[in-house]
């Protein structure tokens, strides 16, 4: 038997996988061409530019470029008049940035459990969180999946909630065709470092509403509306704005998306085939409906009485050695993070009573995909060859030969 490389064997692989971001002269050229426009901020031409390229991928009608994903969820939350005394749902299994976008509108959050084959909010578990404060619902395509929008806009029209889509790893991801972003009143995608499409930081908001994104517009540009005067300020907004760098650099990623997503669908597809004849390994559920998936993450659930016992922590030890670079993804859900737990929303940290106690929420399925079950890998290694997959493979093979 090959003895395992944490116990002194050798390793599956020493060489790397793919270093992201990638890069080359495209981005050189849209920067120094800013550079010599002289214009790099304001009333420059890379940033209406690329919000009308984004938008058309995506097929929706607008796009509204700003400084960070974290931003574009607030200021689609506040263009949306969420604000105090409304209710947002939010899975609670999810980047921080989902639920304090809430908290920064002056709203509050409850958090939704995830289905346990799909990673993403469960519909099944909404209801249960909907009171007559609730006013939106804010579903993650995680990992680039796209959420189950059948079921979640058919509940939200029901009980009048408003859909916003954390689309922030969901880059050309679709569901029935259609590409996610806009399939609710509006959405947001992320472009900082290490996403699939990246400009080291900024976000996009897509809608198909135009007072919406009139809004919007206003909110990053210090409450200014289009076509009036510099100096004067309609609405309470703030400097959202991105940079024409930024827009320069996310032209060129753009530009050669499609053929990266294919590959890492292609070598996704590999992993699940070969993956899921692993006892103790499941793969994500399959799901006609998404005709498209961006993959940000490429995400196996981890079994442990299928290795001994072995806990997750010591399994992620152990494929790292072999030259997997694997994570274990969130330490806790959301509900369990300090800043929930001790309701720190108020000015330094000051707790605030929101109605809600936080350290009350047990959703099993967000717990167990933190502790015991969720592996990740990155999207960069799913840009490898098949062969880097037969590596991965084979080294879960290796550790479950090895238990």
């Amino acid at each position: 038997m090959t003895k395992l490389a944490i116990n002194g064997g050798t390793p599956v692989r020493t060489r790397p996988f793919p270093k992201w971001p990638f890069w080359d002269k495209a981005e050189i050229q849209e920067l120094l061409e800013v550079i010599g426009s002289s214009v790099w901020g304001i009333g420059g031409v890379q940033v209406p530019a690329f919000e009308k390229a984004y938008a058309h991928y995506h097929e929706a009608a607008h796009g509204i470029l700003v400084n960070s994903g974290t931003t574009g969820l607030e200021i689609a939350l506040k263009a949306a008049g969420i604000g105090p005394g409304d209710e947002v749902l939010v899975p609670a299994y999810t980047f921080v940035a989902t639920a304090s976008a809430v908290l920064t509108v002056g709203a509050t959050v409850r958090f939704v459990d995830i289905d346990p084959e799909t990673y993403n909010m469960d519909p099944a578990k909404i209801e249960a969180e909907i009171t007559p404060a609730a006013r939106a619902v804010l579903p993650v395509d995680f990992a680039g999946r796209p959420a189950d929008y059948d079921a979640i806009l058919k509940l939200s029209a029901m009980h009048n909630l408003l859909v916003i889509e954390d689309a922030a790893q969901a880059w050309g991801a679709e569901w029935k065709g259609k590409k996610v972003g806009a399939l609710g009143l509006a959405g947001m995608f992320s472009f900082q470092s290490s996403k699939n499409i990246t400009s080291g930081e900024a976000g996009i908001i897509l809608t198909n509403d135009d007072g919406f994104a009139r809004l919007a517009r206003s909110y990053i540009n210090c409450g200014r509306v289009e076509g009036g005067p510099w100096y004067e300020h309609h609405y309470a907004g703030g400097n959202y704005r991105p940079t024409e760098f930024q827009a320069a650099v996310l032209k060129a990623q753009l530009n050669r998306y499609e053929p990266l997503l294919k590959k890492r669908e292609r070598n996704a597809r590999y992993l699940d085939e070969q993956l899921a004849g692993i006892k103790g390994i499941g793969v994500m559920r399959l799901d006609p409906r998404i005709t498209r998936q961006a993959y940000h993450l490429y995400i196996f659930r981890y079994n442990q009485e299928a290795f001994g016992e072995m806990p997750k922590q010591t399994f992620l030890n152990t494929l790292r050695a072999e030259g997997i670079p694997a994570s274990g993804g969130y330490g806790c859900p959301l509900y369990k993070q300090p800043l929930f737990v001790n309701r720190a929303f108020g000015p330094k940290g000051a707790p605030v009573d929101v109605g809600i106690d936080y350290t009350k929420y047990d959703l099993p399925v967000s717990e167990k995909a933190c502790a015991e079950e969720a592996v990740w890998l990155n999207q960069e290694t799913l840009l490898g060859e098949t062969a880097d997959m037969a590596d991965i493979v084979e080294a879960i093979v290796k550790i479950q030969k090895n238990v």
